[in-house]
């Protein structure tokens, strides 16, 4: 099996070298390229093709929101896993509505980094658990942008139980637990959700799932 490819972002460069020491230790893990601006990384990211790009948010030239929403934009496959340096910060939610696929705060274990990449490289969304409870304060901030009567006619009654579970935070071996079905299933049902709305990946649904106002404010992921 081919190793994932992995691009670092991040205009430190203390940061990108401990970042490369992490991912030269594990075999299945590939370093591709180290970017220090959100320009450079869409250069490197043309260049090299890499499945994951570990993207700073706070980088000069072109910040990581807009570098991620511009390689999201360009069709690229390639996945973003944002780091954050601070548990509060005020962009993540807006990374995530421009594609991440997920967020890890830089102060986390090198395992749990590790772990994150080859999760998100599987399709999986990957939050922090801190920080997930900012994006869901944020979402329940506002009002519904629509009634979930919009999106309910287009979902079954399993795929609405498959997109609450994705909202929830939960892996598809963890929905397939809660709902007593296959992972394969839910493999499938997921797949389905994203094709019927025109979404990327399982941080989008879960924008979907709280934007709509299906999941309420009384609600809380790994609730």
């Amino acid at each position: 099996m081919s190793p994932i490819r992995v691009l670092v972002a991040d205009d430190q460069p203390v940061v990108r070298s401990g970042l490369a020491t992490i991912l030269e230790g594990a075999a299945d893990l590939l370093l591709v390229g180290e970017a220090g601006t959100g320009r450079h990384a869409l250069r490197l990211a043309a260049e090299t093709s890499p499945d994951v790009v570990l993207m700073d948010i706070r980088m000069p030239e072109l910040d990581g929101i807009a570098a991620t929403r511009a390689l999201v934009d360009s069709g690229s496959p390639t996945r973003v896993l944002v780091l954050t340096t601070y548990d509060p910060d005020e962009y993540v939610y807006e990374a995530l509505v421009a594609g991440a696929s997920g967020f890890l705060l830089k102060t986390d274990s090198p395992q749990r980094l590790l772990d994150g990449i080859r999760a998100v490289h599987a399709g999986e969304s990957l939050f922090t658990p801190t920080v997930t409870r900012r994006l869901v304060e944020r979402y329940v901030e506002a009002p519904p942008a629509r009634p979930p009567a919009d999106i309910l006619p287009q979902l079954t009654e399993r795929e609405v139980d498959v997109l609450l579970a994705v909202a929830d935070g939960l892996s598809n071996a963890e929905i397939a637990a809660r709902l007593y079905i296959g992972e394969g299933t839910v493999k499938t049902h997921v797949a389905r959700i994203l094709a019927k709305h025109g979404l990327r990946d399982r941080v989008q649904a879960v924008v979907l799932a709280y934007e709509s106002g299906l999941v309420r404010a009384s609600r809380g992921i790994g609730q």
